[in-house]
């Protein structure tokens, strides 16, 4: 009986202290920087294990020594190409067709769950991605660990948060934090992966985030560097520094590597339409048959890349075998993601766009020795842009070359490269490669900014459905007696189906021009808006566009487009009341001010 007691009294006190936690980390962000510095701590040990596993697996099944990386390699056993990337693609496979059978939905991104769920992140999905992207990555296809990096990274960080129940702005906020972390610890530069998580992740910068997602990227960078070191880390001797002359050829070559990243964004779907009357299953074993058949040429296109990125820099290379490394590259990580296989393509980016750099400087010297540039130079803006091109974030990828180089005059025209392509990107196309993988899905979103409080406030959340109803054969007497003046906007006009034919303002019903022949004209004769309604699946914001192009001040809502039969009204002024209501929220959820 005392330990039944005592056992109720101890988690009394464990509740009271739970409460007492929560309501700190409610009331300021100040309390959020503890909480971001252990999932920073947590980020960082996740991403060196995973590290250390796939390099483990590369060395068992590729037979290459402990500390050389994979694509940097000269030669990998041809048995060992063809048969390891396909063995691992069928396992990819079998878990797909079993997810399908099964009927479970798709995992969620952290830029889909920040922009469209408010940070809510299944940890059971993370740990099932990164363990998809680690079985990618150490069978030898084509593609980066980074996706699995943010995403069990921020898996942990919203596991987190809604244990501790945070609101909506703090839980993305500490979502950010996660990626931060995780990319900061991969890269060795917490400020790289602090603008990530402002640029692609959380979707702003605000003054509120900045300091929970700096702890978090310094916590992930110094865990993985106390643990052996940042797996992607790359050090880069000293550059020499960029003239004025310069600048427009380096621009030019942020324009090349802009249109490279729209065509490779474009060809994904191309690529996905080649595999898609494959088996489920069978899908990755032919991708991994035919990425092994590229590795047999060479090894560069193995894995991530990062082996082969830290060898090219420093190494002379023929125009051709640039050319060659390219397209084999590109095409092997299009054929990866394709088929089946899951990974990302934030290194895969850089190192390709290091090699157009490469290409590019090689080219103009070979036409005009007068306007050469640095090899060196020309890598650091084409891998920069081409970055930016396909995996956005302009500040990310300059930040990550000042971190790497520890240059200024570098990152100066790096940063203007990546201006330049990220405007010419926007324009022409308009997305990145996660939300343009997104907009294939039939999404519409195009950054991690949170439009999913627009999505979730719907006309069927707005409307009333008091609704008044009249029969079109009623009179225009009968309905006066039947609705005073000023008890609702308006009515509807209803057909001998109860179905919609129109709309009647009380203050036209009751016109005074109307008076003398009240009894004789029937309602149907002042119906509006015969063929604009709403339905309940709209948003708020599509609402109002019907309400702008119609100048209407009620409208009805019909249960379905297929159906006409009336299920409540919306007035204008509440749905633009509720809209600026929420606009007003999410602004103050951006500058960091308590809601």
């Amino acid at each position: 009986m005392f330990a039944r007691f005592r056992h109720l009294v101890d988690r009394k006190g464990s509740n009271r202290v739970m409460v007492r936690m929560r309501a700190l980390l409610r009331s300021n962000e100040f309390y959020l920087i503890p909480l971001a510095l252990v999932i920073g701590t947590l980020a960082g040990a996740v991403v060196t294990l995973m590290a250390e596993i796939a390099q483990i697996a590369h060395v068992l099944i590729y037979g290459i020594p402990v500390d050389v990386r994979l694509s940097a390699h000269a030669r990998v056993s041809p048995w060992a190409a063809l048969l390891a990337p396909a063995l691992g693609g069928l396992v990819l496979g079998i878990m797909e067709w079993s997810r399908r059978r099964m009927k479970i939905s798709n995992a969620v991104d952290p830029i889909e769950a920040n922009a469209l769920r408010g940070g809510n992140l299944s940890m059971r999905d993370s740990v099932v991605v990164s363990s998809q992207t680690l079985i990618s990555n150490g069978c030898g296809a084509s593609v980066g660990l980074e996706a699995g990096y943010t995403q069990i990274g921020s898996g942990i960080a919203s596991l987190l948060g809604k244990f501790f129940n945070l609101r909506r702005n703090d839980l993305r906020l500490i979502v950010g934090c996660g990626a931060a972390a995780a990319i900061a610890a991969a890269f060795g530069a917490p400020i790289t992966g602090a603008f990530y998580a402002c640029e692609l992740i959380v979707g702003v910068y605000s003054v509120g985030s900045a300091a929970p997602i700096l702890a978090a990227s310094l916590a992930g960078a110094l865990t993985a560097q106390w643990l052996g070191g940042a797996p992607y880390s790359i050090e880069i001797p000293k550059v020499s520094s960029v003239g004025i002359e310069q600048y427009l050829a380096l621009i030019g070559l942020a324009l090349i590597t802009g249109g490279v990243g729209i065509a490779v964004m474009r060809s994904s779907s191309m690529f996905e339409r080649l595999f898609a009357w494959l088996p489920v299953w069978l899908r990755p074993v032919i991708g991994g048959l035919i990425v092994g058949s590229f590795a047999i040429v060479t090894p560069q296109v193995l894995a991530a890349g990062h082996g082969a990125m830290v060898l090219d820099l420093f190494h002379e290379m023929t125009i051709g075998l640039i050319a060659i490394i390219i397209a084999l590259k590109l095409t092997a990580c299009l054929i990866s993601l394709a088929s089946g296989f899951r990974g990302g393509l934030f290194f895969a980016s850089l190192f390709v766009g290091s090699l157009i750099g490469k290409f590019f400087a090689a080219l103009l010297l070979l036409i005009s020795p007068d306007f050469a540039i640095d090899p060196l130079v020309a890598m650091l803006t084409g891998m920069a842009t081409l970055g930016v091109a396909i995996v956005g974030g302009p500040l990310t990828m300059s930040f990550l070359v000042l971190e790497m180089t520890r240059n200024v005059d570098v990152t100066a025209v790096v940063l203007a490269g990546c201006i330049v392509t990220s405007i010419c990107v926007r324009f022409m196309f308009g997305h990145s490669f996660s939300t343009w993988r997104l907009h294939l899905r039939g999404e519409t979103i195009r950054s991690a900014n949170d439009v999913g409080w627009l999505r979730n406030l719907t006309v069927e959340r707005l409307m009333r459905s008091d609704v008044g109803k009249v029969p079109s054969t009623t009179t225009i007497a009968a309905a006066r007696r039947e609705f005073a003046l000023g008890s609702r906007p308006g009515i509807v006009i209803v057909n001998n189906a109860d179905e919609y034919v129109g709309l009647v303002l009380l203050p036209d019903l009751f016109s005074s021009d109307l008076d003398t022949i009240a009894d004789d004209i029937q309602v149907i004769e002042l119906a509006r808006l015969i063929d604009i309604v709403l339905i309940p699946e709209m948003n708020v914001k599509s609402a109002m566009a019907v309400f702008d192009e119609a100048e209407a001040e009620m409208l009805a809502v019909v249960d379905s487009t297929d159906s006409r039969k009336v299920v409540g009204f919306l007035t204008e002024t509440f749905a633009r009341r509720r809209y600026v209501e929420e606009i007003d929220k999410a602004t103050r959820g951006v500058l960091g001010a308590l809601s």
